[in-house]
């Protein structure tokens, strides 16, 4: 695939409780057109953005890095895999590859989750599929889901007991591995309010918490400051109150909504 660079932006990790949020207001962002869509998209290749990533694992802050890659693509809905040939059944989809490394002072880190959401939401409102894997010096971890219908199909291995070698269905909910690839296609679809997530394929590991569905409350927030390229900026929080956590997304309000940090507590 081709590879543009980008903007680099900061991101921080932190393991504490974060406020509630109280607003719900409906922020409209600025629309754009199919040929706009297509020349960002479609014309230049990849998006990278690298970040500074700080982690907290083992109860102690780390260092490492971060990079989300964006990239449309086709996919084959018989297998939910990128096609090898152009077929009037593929969906085009934009990719995001979310890449996390650091050190945790002995061993390294590494993680990646792919997601493969379709770019017509309104017909494919979900992700048809999302895959992470962990590697690091104890073992490795892998998780898969394929949308099938109106369930995910969950695939686990991992080199922990509890968690090695599962194969079971959920509830189609919203992903929260899909609300990245959400804000840059179609951030006005994104849910306000109560509803139900399923946890990040992320989380669900370093945590050792099961990938069932959690009540969420989700609130859009206009914010100070501008990106680099002089776009308003809006904040994006979700607390998961069963799990004593929050995710905060910062983007720009007007396409292509370039995502500028993120902070998860828990």
């Amino acid at each position: 695939m081709n590879i543009r660079p980008i903007l680099i932006v900061f991101a921080i990790v932190v393991c504490v409780i974060a406020d509630k949020a109280h607003s719900y207001e409906k922020i409209n962002f600025t629309g754009y057109t199919r040929n706009e869509f297509r020349d960002y998209w479609y014309s230049r290749g990849a998006e990278i953005s690298r970040f500074s990533l700080e982690q907290v694992r083992y109860g102690e802050r780390h260092q490492g890095d971060a990079v989300l890659v964006f990239v449309t693509e086709e996919l084959n809905p018989a297998i939910q895999v990128k096609a090898d040939h152009s077929r009037p059944e593929n969906i085009p989809i934009l990719k995001l590859n979310s890449v996390r490394k650091f050190f945790t002072g002995i061993y390294p880190y590494s993680i990646l989750t792919s997601v493969f959401s379709p770019v017509d939401t309104q017909t494919y409102p979900l992700p048809l599929k999302i895959s992470s894997s962990t590697q690091e010096w104890c073992g490795h971890a892998y998780t898969q889901l394929n949308l099938n219908d109106d369930r995910y199909r969950v695939r686990m291995h991992s080199y922990f007991e509890k968690e090695g070698d599962r194969d079971y269905k959920i509830k189609s909910y919203v992903p929260e591995d899909a609300i990245w690839n959400l804000i840059r296609i179609a951030p006005n679809s994104l849910p306000l309010g109560e509803f139900s997530l399923i946890p990040g394929t992320v989380y669900a590991r370093l945590a050792h918490r099961p990938l069932a569905p959690r009540k969420a409350v989700a609130a859009l927030k206009e914010i100070a400051g501008k990106s680099l390229e002089s776009s308003p900026l809006v904040s994006y929080e979700i607390e998961i109150p069963a799990e004593h956590r929050s995710l905060r997304i910062v983007f720009e309000k007007k396409f292509p909504f370039r995502i500028q940090k993120w902070e998860e507590t828990y």
